[in-house]
């Protein structure tokens, strides 16, 4: 169980800190819920504490991590399917997984497939949120600002 003040990775909604954990009544069930504040787009997050395990939940990586995702940023892209709705399922299943590198590596792709405007509104919806995944993790462990990640990011694609 985490604690507040932690640092978590929440793999479909980026990284942040635990800033409480209260029990809320929903749906008439009381459980324990991490509320969790996202820094990118200063979002906040419920998560239920007991199935956190099974949605990926994990402590943000190291420096070592990151400098490692950065890196597959600047890798040749990796062949995607054509079509874009096979290659959407596919991106989401990795988003899922909490990946860093599986997530740098759907920014760097759709990023480079987005400067040739060939991205369908789903998937330039999925690039904005992938970004803001790696960009909020990035934050958080190298301790920079939002413009910071941001560039670093867009730099090394």
């Amino acid at each position: 169980m985490y604690r507040t003040g932690d640092r978590i990775l929440y793999p479909m909604h980026g990284a942040g800190i635990i800033r409480q954990i209260k029990s809320c009544e929903i749906l008439g069930e009381v459980k324990e819920y991490y509320i969790m504040r996202v820094p990118c787009g200063d979002m906040e997050v419920m998560i239920p504490v007991d199935s956190s395990d099974d949605i990926g939940v994990r402590p943000v990586g190291t420096k070592e991590e990151i400098d490692e995702a950065i890196s597959v940023l600047g890798l040749d892209s990796t062949e995607m399917n054509k079509n874009w709705n096979k290659r959407y399922r596919e991106n989401t299943e990795k988003i899922k997984t909490g990946n860093i590198n599986m997530v740098a590596e759907i920014v760097r792709n759709l990023t480079r497939i987005d400067r040739e405007n060939k991205l369908s509104a789903g998937e330039k919806k999925m690039l904005s949120n992938t970004r803001k995944i790696l960009q909020s993790e990035i934050m958080l462990v190298l301790d920079i600002s939002e413009e910071e990640a941001l560039d670093l990011i867009e730099g090394a694609i």
